[in-house]
């Protein structure tokens, strides 16, 4: 990923302001169709994106704050305001999902059916067509920036989709083909659909507030880049995390015990500039240590790269 801070930011801000413009279009329409129809699934439809809207808005505070540089209380930065914007959506999702499943459970009891069901159909057409244009343009935000907050964002709007196709089932079903119960059944599921995707858009940000390590792949490949350099005699307490846009590296570095200080600090700024290419904007700290002395206990001593090596020999 090569896009520019100052770039990641524009377009992050471009895609948040989108899905609020998104979510107005579609909210007003939704109101007028739940009026005219008194569909479950519509209603379902309207809270979705009612809360879409709010969560947009959370989105574009979380992409806002994440992008302002370290200063001297954040020295980290502010990235991982992004995941507290994600747990925020995560929050509504889940109370929307509550409170159709409620609905969809009490219209089965009682009984009730929609009416008006070409309107709600004409509705979930025009929001179906809304929602491609701008699933196309997150789609390029998130390929050019990793926005966890925009991928959140994203998967509201992708289950939209769905919300949209199911109620157009739903009124079909109901109305026209005279299945008692379709437009409450496809209400619950709707609301299932929402429980799920706040489970797993939660178990994202809850990785990136908890500093998880970076994928095993990514490791590896960050390892090879650190094998290269011929005077690197070994590495051990790699610790990695994600913080929004910016990635953070620390590990300890073995070289020869004979080497002044001045040689070490060479090797040092080498092996920064390699990363620098292979890992453009990564922030890394490297505390060289001579061959053979190890401070650290547990997985921490570790030897991690030999095995590299012994690999890059065998291809």
């Amino acid at each position: 990923m090569t896009t520019s801070i100052h770039e990641r930011a524009k377009l992050t801000r471009s895609a948040a302001i989108a899905s609020i413009v998104t979510a107005l279009f579609l909210a007003g329409m939704k109101i007028w169709a739940v009026l005219q129809t008194d569909s479950t699934a519509m209603l379902g439809s309207l809270a979705d994106t009612s809360l879409d809207l709010i969560a947009s808005v959370g989105t574009l505070v979380g992409v806002w704050i994440a992008a302002r540089p370290a200063d001297e209380t954040h020295r980290f930065g502010h990235g991982k305001a992004e995941a507290l914007a994600a747990m925020f959506q995560v929050v509504l999702i889940a109370m929307s999902a509550v409170g159709l499943a409620y609905r969809a459970i009490d219209q089965l009891l009682l009984g009730a059916r929609p009416t008006g069901a070409d309107e709600g159909i004409i509705v979930s057409v025009l929001a179906i067509v809304g929602t491609l244009a701008l699933l196309a343009w997150q789609r390029h935000v998130i390929r050019k920036t990793g926005s966890l907050a925009i991928s959140t964002d994203h998967l509201h709007y992708k289950s939209d989709l769905l919300l949209n196709l199911a109620v157009i089932a739903a009124l079909v079903l109901d109305t026209y083909l005279a299945v008692s119960g379709a437009d409450a059944l496809f209400g619950l599921a709707i609301a299932l659909w929402l429980a799920w995707g706040a489970w797993r858009a939660a178990g994202e940000a809850i990785d990136h507030l908890m500093d998880k390590e970076w994928p095993e792949e990514k490791r590896e490949a960050f390892l090879e880049v650190l094998a290269r350099h011929p005077e690197l005699r070994g590495v051990h307490d790699l610790r990695t995390r994600t913080s929004g846009a910016h990635d953070f590296v620390q590990f300890h570095a073995s070289v020869d015990p004979s080497m002044t200080v001045a040689e070490a600090h060479r090797i040092m700024d080498e092996i920064e500039e390699r990363i620098e290419v292979e890992f453009p904007g990564v922030e890394v700290l490297i505390h060289p240590d001579p061959e053979g002395l190890f401070d650290e206990t547990g997985i921490a001593v570790e030897e991690l790269l030999p095995g590299v090596r012994e690999e890059k020999e065998d291809e």
